[in-house]
């Protein structure tokens, strides 16, 4: 226990601010088939986790049962009460519709009247505009987004035919789209609760009947929260989405070899939340994205001037009231500094730092330790 103390002033102290980034690359035979493959029944991959509410679906990295499995995302889809296709006859309406509001609430918000804002395309909520009605969420795990995915590293590239192998040449997903948050280092929202969106692009591709208007918005991508919100329009026949109507996502359905003739929205009033989830997951080709870790540290600058610490409290400093370093009595003093203690203003231990070896210390040196917390 130190017996004298230096105080630190405010020139002794500063704060940093770090940002670390991982690359997350997630192929889609996560998604689609890696344990168990497209030839199994629905919702019987052992590294997708379904639950008796019904209301979303798990993707692990490996067996969920297995010990060293990692939680990916969370999968789930969505319509709001102002979608032309809300109707209390769909299949698993009211959990579709409450889906749809709770992930609204969570990044949206709500206006002044206390109504839940509805996602919007091009984020200019106040302008109005055209709203994301029906809605595929991806929440991604902890684990991966770390503190927020990094702005402009998200990439999406998923399946654009209406089978499995539309080309008829051994070769599934052709042709494919890509989405990606294009120039969002510049250009993103901060209206949200949860922090910063992007919007998510079109960047290239093409259907079966068209190309894609690339640049076209296709859905938003909340940083920090970590979710990805995919516009109905992106598996849609929309020509606002295609150059010219085609059939492409139009018939997506709930069969792993992706073939069937419903349209996205009636397949999304028709099929459980659990059958929606499987079809799309097995048209992922992948997805990958930099994670972000913020590391906020305080380093103090310890500063042992040339009349500091000179002496030492360890007891063993002294023998018989002399100090065992000297050899004469006419010898300088000397230490050596091999810890450096943080103290409250009431002298109570907060923190301690090591140096790699004792360093010597006399009169005729002065030292300056700099002692780094990371939080």
């Amino acid at each position: 226990m130190a017996t004298t103390f230096k105080p630190l002033t405010a020139n002794d102290i500063t704060n940093t601010r770090t940002l670390l980034h991982e690359a997350i690359p997630i192929t889609g035979t996560i998604f689609s088939g890696t344990y168990g493959g497209n030839t199994i029944a629905l919702g019987s991959a052992t590294n997708i986790k379904n639950y008796a509410h019904g209301i979303f679906e798990s993707v692990y990295d490996y067996p969920y049962l297995s010990s060293s499995a990692n939680h990916i995302l969370d999968l789930t889809v969505g319509y709001s009460t102002g979608s032309a296709i809300s109707a209390s006859t769909n299949l698993q309406n009211d959990k579709k519709v409450n889906i749809y509001n709770e992930m609204a609430t969570v990044l949206m918000g709500h206006d002044i009247s206390g109504n839940i804002l509805r996602f919007d395309e091009d984020g200019n909520i106040s302008e109005g505009g055209t709203k994301l009605n029906e809605c595929v969420f991806m929440n991604f795990a902890r684990l991966l987004t770390k503190d927020e995915i990094k702005k402009g590293s998200f990439s999406f590239e998923i399946g654009a035919s209406a089978s499995f192998d539309a080309s008829g040449s051994g070769t599934p997903f052709e042709p494919r789209i890509l989405v990606q948050d294009t120039n969002a280092q510049s250009n993103y929202f901060v209206n949200s609760p949860t922090g910063e969106y992007g919007i998510l692009k079109v960047v290239s591709g093409s259907d079966l009947g068209g190309s894609l208007m690339n640049g076209h918005p296709v859905g938003l991508l909340f940083y920090q929260a970590g979710v990805a919100v995919l516009s109905g329009s992106l598996f849609g026949t929309s020509s606002a989405v295609r150059s010219t109507a085609g059939t492409g996502f139009g018939t997506l359905s709930a069969s792993m070899a992706m073939t069937g003739t419903n349209s996205f929205q009636s397949f999304l009033t028709g099929a459980s939340i659990q059958n929606a989830c499987d079809a799309i997951r097995h048209r992922i080709y992948n997805l990958s994205f930099n994670n972000t870790t913020e590391l906020n540290s305080t380093i103090y600058f310890c500063r042992a001037s040339h009349n500091d610490f000179n002496y030492s409290s360890n007891p063993s400093y002294l023998s018989s009231s002399q100090i065992v370093v000297k050899n004469s009595t006419s010898d300088q003093p000397l230490s050596y500094i091999t810890t450096v203690g943080l103290y409250s203003d009431d002298n109570q231990l907060l923190a301690v730092a090591k140096v790699s070896e004792p360093l010597r210390k006399d009169p005729n040196t002065e030292l300056t330790l700099r002692v780094r917390l990371d939080y």
